[in-house]
């Protein structure tokens, strides 16, 4: 007994630190706040669309001037046999400038492909912020969860305390039998192992709690109110997806993307028309022995040109690019029709599973209070002789069994209509009613299309 004590002791001592200090209760809602403004990976996700973004300013360069300046400063020297020491000084300052003037319209494609990866790239930070918000939901009720499974494994040692206390009496009166103490012994160790068992997932959810809302749970509650955001039906879920999840919208954008690399492959067969001039300054310095002037002259020149430039042969890469990217553009529409099939069995799955646990929600509300009179029943026959201390333990093992089918199912019920929430496009911070700006990098594309501001400060 005494191993069974210290077992016992430890446990405890796990269970009431894990038990949160009072405080007020921290809703789904709020959790879900935290994790949306903190999150590392939608931070990096958003994060990610800026740096895209600046893709549409590089395509955008390709057409518009480049204007630069150059200065060179440097001398000769020359000793002829028996004469003085000639040295000549010269400074040149010029200007260039080159435009691409037209070139087949591959810059009008690499700049529709650029601004269509900036738009794959928002709705890949949606899609993230779908996946950490659905996280948080798992997590969340994980945690409920796992605390009723303690509470409840640690009522049940209790009640096999009390059953092998009962059945050493009994002995002592001669009214049990040693089979009886043993059994209830070994039940007892049971609950004990069950019970630490609950304490480990409990630690392991707190813990995944933590990695995505930023901190440890403090006094979850378990309803949420969906009012009308939930699908009413299968096909009212995936209607919605199609609208609204963002991994299908990333599908349909990376077509783009690939039909704008089609276009742009196609377009670098085609002649480029560049214009380029420069205006240029020279001064030249001639001295004799010690430096002294001995004369000084300076021009200024000018040359415009414009240069045509037609690919005629370039070893089959031309040829290669274009088709790799007519077989991208084939394959991302391939996998937009993988996206979809993928998205409509999410949903059907979540409905299905939603429907399922609010079955098995009803049927173990049933079993529960069946089987609790089941126990109190078995140990009033067992104190008046008709009933064996075995029957009494299976009647609580029955009666706890029952107890986490209906802690199972209601948590299912919830994460499954989050689930149905997910795989229809809803999962947003607008419609489940969080009070708080949804990140975007707009503001910050917009400042990236004004591509002539060639050093800006960008504060978004």
């Amino acid at each position: 007994m005494g191993y069974l004590g210290a077992m016992r002791a430890g446990a405890l001592a796990i269970a009431l630190s894990l038990v949160p200090a009072a405080a007020q209760a921290e809703t789904l809602s709020s959790a879900l706040t935290s994790a949306y403004l903190n999150n590392p990976e939608i931070m990096s996700a958003l994060l990610n669309v800026k740096a895209t973004a600046e893709n549409i300013a590089l395509a955008k360069s390709a057409k518009l001037p480049s204007i630069g300046v150059s200065g060179t400063f440097g001398g000769s020297w020359t000793a002829p046999q028996g004469g003085d020491v000639f040295t000549a000084l010269g400074s040149t300052a010029g200007i260039n400038y080159s435009q691409t003037l037209f070139d087949n319209f591959k810059t009008e494609a690499d700049i529709e492909q650029a601004r269509a990866g900036t738009e794959l790239s928002k709705y890949a930070l949606r899609n993230v912020e779908q996946n950490i918000l659905f996280s948080v939901v798992q997590a969340y009720y994980a945690v409920i969860r796992d605390t009723q499974l303690v509470q409840l494994r640690q009522d049940n040692m209790a009640f096999y305390d009390a059953q092998l206390t009962s059945a050493e009496d009994r002995l002592r009166l001669g009214e049990g039998t040693k089979i009886d103490v043993s059994q209830a012994q070994t039940r007892q160790i049971a609950g004990v192992a069950l019970y630490q068992s609950a304490i480990a997932s409990l630690q392991t959810s707190q813990a995944s709690y933590e990695r995505y809302v930023g901190h440890k749970p403090r006094n979850l509650v378990y309803d949420f109110n969906f009012g009308k955001s939930l699908p009413t039906s299968i096909d009212a879920g995936i209607a919605s997806a199609e609208d609204r999840h963002p991994a299908l919208l990333a599908a349909r954008a990376a077509i783009r993307v690939a039909q704008a690399g089609s276009d742009a492959a196609s377009a670098a067969f085609g002649p480029t028309l560049s214009l380029i001039g420069s205006i240029e300054t020279s001064i030249a310095y001639a001295s004799e022995r010690n430096l002294q002037p001995a004369g000084t002259a300076s021009d200024l020149t000018g040359s415009a040109q414009l240069r045509l430039s037609v690919p005629l042969y370039s070893g089959g890469a031309l040829s290669a690019s274009l088709r790799k990217a007519n077989i991208q553009q084939i394959q991302s529409e391939v996998d937009a029709l993988g996206a979809f099939d993928t998205v409509k069995e999410a949903v059907i799955s979540s409905w299905s599973t939603l429907q399922n646990a609010i079955s098995q929600i009803q049927s173990a509300e049933a079993a529960v209070a069946s089987a609790e009179l089941v126990v109190e029943g078995t140990i009033q026959e067992r104190d008046v002789g008709q009933k064996t201390t075995l029957d009494v333990l299976n009647a609580q093992a029955e009666y706890s069994t029952a107890r986490e089918a209906l802690i199972s199912a209601r948590t299912t019920r919830m994460v499954a209509a989050f689930a149905l929430l997910a795989a229809s496009g809803r999962l947003s911070p607008d419609v489940l009613g969080l009070n708080i700006p949804v990140h975007s990098a707009d503001g910050y594309i917009a400042t990236v299309e004004d591509v002539w501001l060639e050093l800006r400060a960008l504060d978004e």
